[in-house]
């Protein structure tokens, strides 16, 4: 028994560290792109070019006091940031990098992802609540109404792409655009997409609970030390998670670009692009964050509600005449691809 308590240590340590080392230095790589544009040199001072910054400040944090505030419910205080780690790092398991490489693998990946990331409310109004703190606790308020919003927009846009697969298997998602990816026939549901993920992970400029000028510092404000670390992993861990989400739904996953399109093929030797297309988004975040001003919060809640949410109905809507069209001209079964009946009837067109 105590070796396989030692052994699943063993290789939960083995999963996470390379995670969290991955959090560290994208925020060092963010901090230095940011510099870029606004024209400022960024972290310098600590190893060649600033790398060992993320280290250094890594380990401050977790050198410092914890200081848990007076009359608050210390317990639910402590265990709010470990609930919302937690459930950051675990998502990653059901998340495939490649048709074997997936940890947790089940015919409802996407709608667990979903289940698993929508679970961080409890955790920020537990923090919020348990700090004993007005500012903390608008924060998680302003936190919760955001995220309960935007997870309706991301709860429909996940409907959508599950009816256009046939499939809530995130492999099964990525194997169904080898013969174009969802970007193209899902164009306004991937940009809608895209959208709701700043506002779910509380990136500018929809990062309206942790507006500094306004309430201080959020549901985190009377957080320090390990514990303030905890939220910013999670956070982080959270942006890579939908970035590789949106890459596995709309960018074909693991998939060659050049040759799912133009059935060229590439001269790239990577075969796993995952990676790549990761990193590409993850630059389009920061650069969203460098050039945009933050939102109002009703300006916040009138995208989510009155904009996106109504546009996503009418595209679900004309989704399904689509398919209802289709699977009556070409006496399709039902569980067939709607890809499919899309690139029948095109190559029946063209005849």
């Amino acid at each position: 028994m105590f070796k396989n308590i030692v052994l699943t240590l063993l290789s939960y340590f083995i999963t996470v560290l390379p995670l969290v080392l991955s959090l560290a230095f994208y925020t060092l790589a963010e901090r230095k792109l940011m510099a870029s544009i606004q024209r400022r040199h960024g972290p310098k001072i600590i190893g060649f070019w600033g790398v060992l910054q993320p280290l250094v400040d890594g380990l401050k944090l977790v050198l410092k006091e914890i200081i848990v505030p007076s009359r608050s419910n210390s317990y639910i205080f402590i265990l709010s940031p470990i609930l919302v780690c937690s459930i950051s790092f675990t998502s990653w398991t059901i998340i495939p990098f490649s048709v074997t490489s997936v940890v947790a693998e089940t015919r409802l990946s996407l709608l667990l992802v979903f289940l698993l990331s929508s679970l961080n409310v409890y955790g920020l109004i537990l923090a919020g609540w348990s700090s004993n703190s007005k500012y903390a606790l608008l924060g998680a308020l302003r936190a919760v109404a955001q995220m309960i919003s935007y997870e309706i927009v991301f709860g429909t846009c996940i409907i959508i792409v599950i009816f256009f697969t046939g499939s809530a298997n995130l492999t099964d998602i990525v194997l169904s655009q080898s013969s174009t990816f969802n970007f193209f026939p899902l164009f306004p549901v991937s940009l809608i997409f895209l959208i709701a993920l700043f506002a779910e992970t509380n990136r500018a400029p929809f990062d309206l609970p942790e507006a500094e000028s306004e309430i201080v510092a959020g549901y985190n404000v009377e957080y320090a030390s390990i514990t303030f670390a905890m939220f910013f992993l999670a956070e982080y861990s959270n942006m890579i998670l939908m970035a590789t989400l949106w890459t596995i739904i709309f960018l074909g996953g693991w998939l060659n670009p050049i040759y799912t399109i133009f059935k060229i093929k590439s001269f790239l030797i990577l075969s796993n692009l995952l990676f790549l297309k990761v990193l590409f988004l993850l630059f389009f975040f920061v650069l969203i964050r460098a050039i945009l001003p933050r939102y109002r919060f009703d300006q916040l809640m009138w995208v989510g509600w009155q904009a996106m949410f109504p546009i996503l109905i009418s595209f679900f809507i004309f989704l399904t005449g689509a398919h209802l069209f289709f699977e009556n001209y070409f006496l399709f079964s039902s569980s067939l691809n709607y890809s499919e009946y899309f690139f029948s009837y095109y190559s029946k067109l063209k005849k």
